[in-house]
């Protein structure tokens, strides 16, 4: 087999040819998280003929992830999602050379990462981390595809790309200076998949115009599409945030995620602990675990279930004998629910459970 025979198809489109496919092949490509987005973003630049990737991901595969996050399986569920997505793109793209990394992009080592790539891609679902990557891309002149979700709507822009007059088009920051706040994630807000895989897919197609200049990248616009009514949206942007103000603001910001830090230890219970306590049953009596979100997947028994969005500290009876433990997927909206329980109610025992049920399964679950 050689790349003639296998990018046959794509090949044959004139806009490509054997030109456009050799600079596929000497393109090299960054993806940021192996979630929804990235891991459908990833094997498609691969199966395009990509010559080099880089998975950034530090998460593990959850059951919840497979309905959207399609190249992964059951047997796959508590493993490295970029270790696992590598070894099924390396056995379909022999012709693309493929590494990861198992870690969190962090303010310290994100110009390392796109240093030595010619296009960054944006898979992740963390605004903080989303910022990050638009102001590194801006201060390093790196073109960066941009792909986020909310519900039902998806939201694509190609930003910092040089222009033919040696400016940059629009980033991030021209369609959003600041970062908003308490904004739900999809855990809370909810996706469907099917607009998880056509947003991926409008970032794929924004890579491929780029690395083969054929025809209009998404630059100095915002794609807004919904896909329950079909409609899409094209917001015109302004290059207005340049790179000197970027500087100051990427030398003042952090960049963390607040739901991920700052969380009180001593309102945590690990996994490790929690099951020992539902092991005695002298001390599980006295234990109250409370769901903060719909149709959790737990191995042990869940005494209510209360939606964060409907978790009001002032409608629950509180017994002060029992400890409350406060559960969800990942361990951010029910260390929501414990806030606002010891808001209410300081004396009260309430403990979250670090990491959530994701963390549970894969520490102790048999």
């Amino acid at each position: 087999m050689n790349k003639n025979q296998l990018f046959k198809r794509q090949i044959t489109l004139s806009e490509i040819g054997e030109i456009g496919q050799e600079k596929l092949q000497n393109a090299s490509v960054l993806v940021i998280g192996c979630g929804g987005l990235g891991s459908l973003i990833a094997v498609y630049l691969a199966s395009s003929g990509i010559g080099k990737l880089h998975l950034v991901d530090f998460d593990t595969v959850d059951i919840t992830n497979l309905h959207r996050q399609v190249f992964y399986t059951l047997e796959d569920v508590g493993k490295p999602k970029a270790a696992i997505l590598r070894t099924f793109i390396e056995q379909r793209a022999p012709f693309t050379e493929v590494s990861f990394t198992n870690k969190p992009v962090t303010k310290e080592n994100v110009f390392e990462l796109i240093e030595n790539v010619d296009i960054v891609v944006d898979g992740t679902d963390s605004l903080p981390t989303k910022y990050l990557l638009n102001d590194a891309s801006v201060i390093k002149n790196k073109p960066l595809v941009y792909g986020s979700l909310y519900k039902f709507d998806g939201y694509v822009a190609t930003f910092n790309v040089l222009q033919k007059d040696g400016s940059y088009s629009a980033n991030l920051r021209d369609a959003f200076p600041e970062m908003a706040t308490e904004i739900p994630n999809c855990e809370e807000a909810g996706t469907l998949n099917s607009i998880v895989g056509l947003i991926a897919i409008q970032q794929v197609n924004e890579v491929l115009k780029l690395v083969t200049k054929t025809g209009k990248p998404l630059t100095n616009e915002l794609l807004i599409y919904n896909s329950l009514q079909n409609t899409q949206l094209k917001i015109k942007l302004k290059p207005s945030v340049l790179e000197d103000n970027i500087a100051k603001i990427f030398n003042m910001q952090t960049y963390v995620d607040a739901l991920c830090v700052g969380q009180n230890p001593d309102w945590q219970i690990s996994s490790q602990e929690l099951k020992e306590q539902l092991s005695i049953q002298s001390a599980s009596k006295n234990l109250e675990i409370i769901a903060v979100l719909n149709n959790l997947d737990v191995p042990f028994k869940v005494d209510k279930t209360i939606h964060i969005n409907d978790f009001d500290a002032e409608k629950i009876a509180v017994d002060f004998n029992k400890t409350y433990v406060m559960i969800c997927q990942r361990g951010l909206n029910s260390y929501k629910a414990t806030e606002r329980l010891k808001k209410k109610y300081p004396d009260l025992k309430v403990l979250n459970l670090t990491g959530g049920i994701s963390t549970y399964k894969t520490q102790v679950s048999s």
